[in-house]
């Protein structure tokens, strides 16, 4: 290999000057460098430090915001509605739906203040929505009104020969569970239906409740 060349005190001979550096150039190209080297180090710690920042919020929304409906287990809501059903003089409804859809809860319970006795079961639709079925035994106005928190009916709807008050709130900011309820009283109980689910879904669940009720 060809040695540098070099001036008279021996320092290498920069090609770009002609000539050596000086000891003032070579401490500025030696701190550039040493500049180069720390943003180079400091632009792959940012983007590390993101990827990482990325995944995990990525987890979060994948498992903990958003977990799988599919992991909830289902609930046999008929054999519930038979151990509860010595509990109360009514008969208590377990609808009978088309394959698609499951009960992820089932229960008989009691308010504190009004007594009104619940009957609730939360079904998953076969579009994996949700509709919350609830039978009040002995049911109020009030105890209605709290059921839909205090939103006024939007119209009302015959299914199966039973006329269910409409209320929809799908035009709503965030309605959560009562985008769209169906509510009716029959026989000494009050059935209020609320959820996400379509029309359609309502009225196939409504339909369900008045062929347990003439049976």
């Amino acid at each position: 290999m060809t040695p540098a060349a070099t001036d008279d005190h021996g320092r290498p001979i920069v090609a770009e000057l002609g000539r050596a550096e000086t000891p003032e150039e070579t401490a500025e190209r030696k701190s550039a460098a040493s500049a180069k080297r720390r943003s180079n180090q400091t632009t792959l710690n940012l983007v590390i430090a993101l990827g990482a920042s990325l995944a995990l919020v990525l987890f979060l929304v994948l498992v903990v915001v958003r977990p799988n409906v599919s992991q909830v287990e289902s609930v046999d809501y008929a054999a519930a509605a038979a151990e509860a059903q010595g509990a109360v003089d009514v008969e208590l409804v377990v609808p009978v739906l088309p394959p698609g859809w499951w009960a992820n809860r089932a229960e008989l319970t009691s308010g504190a203040s009004d007594g009104v006795h619940m009957w609730q079961i939360g079904f998953i639709t076969p579009s994996a929505q949700y509709i919350g079925f609830t039978q009040g035994v002995d049911a109020n106005p009030s105890w209605v009104a709290g059921k839909v928190e205090n939103h006024a009916s939007t119209g009302s709807q015959q299914i199966e020969g039973v006329d269910w008050q409409v209320y929809d709130r799908r035009d709503a900011g965030d309605p959560g569970n009562l985008a769209y309820a169906l509510v009716a009283t029959v026989d000494g109980s009050t059935f209020v239906l609320s959820g996400t689910a379509s029309e359609v879904e309502f009225a196939t669940l409504a339909a369900s409740v008045t062929a347990e009720l003439e049976s």
